[in-house]
């Protein structure tokens, strides 16, 4: 039987609120991490997900979140991760961060959707 997990995107306004809501929502005890990565590994099950990954995603408000989370968000985003990344990463993420800057390339929300559609291929539903 299928695990429905459901996300309040009306509580998203930042990518620290996301890590908030999905780690109360999605089962992962309260708390997997705060980065791309440590949410990868959550989807991927044992961290009080199916192990199976027999589990699905509704996102509801998912639009007030695609709102807060766009590229204003991913640009301040990106602003935190240069002034701590290793220098051989500046220049990547540097050209990113004036991407988003002027609007372009992928938004916070869309970094968030690519990785549940990778590790749970099918199991995101947008309401």
């Amino acid at each position: 039987m299928t695990v429905r997990y459901v996300l309040d995107g009306s509580q998203v306004r930042t990518l620290e609120d996301f890590w908030r809501v999905a780690g109360e929502s999605i089962g992962c005890g309260g708390y997997f991490g705060r980065n791309l990565d440590a949410f990868a590994d959550c989807l991927r099950g044992g961290f009080r997900t199916p192990d199976d990954g027999d589990f699905m995603i509704e996102w509801q408000g998912h639009e007030i979140s695609r709102r807060n989370l766009g590229h204003h968000e991913a640009a301040r985003q990106l602003e935190m991760w240069l002034a701590r990344c290793h220098p051989t990463n500046r220049d990547r993420i540097a050209e990113r961060l004036a991407e988003a800057r002027a609007g372009r390339g992928p938004t916070a929300f869309d970094w968030l959707v690519e990785i549940i559609e990778e590790e749970l291929p099918g199991g995101l539903l947008l309401r």
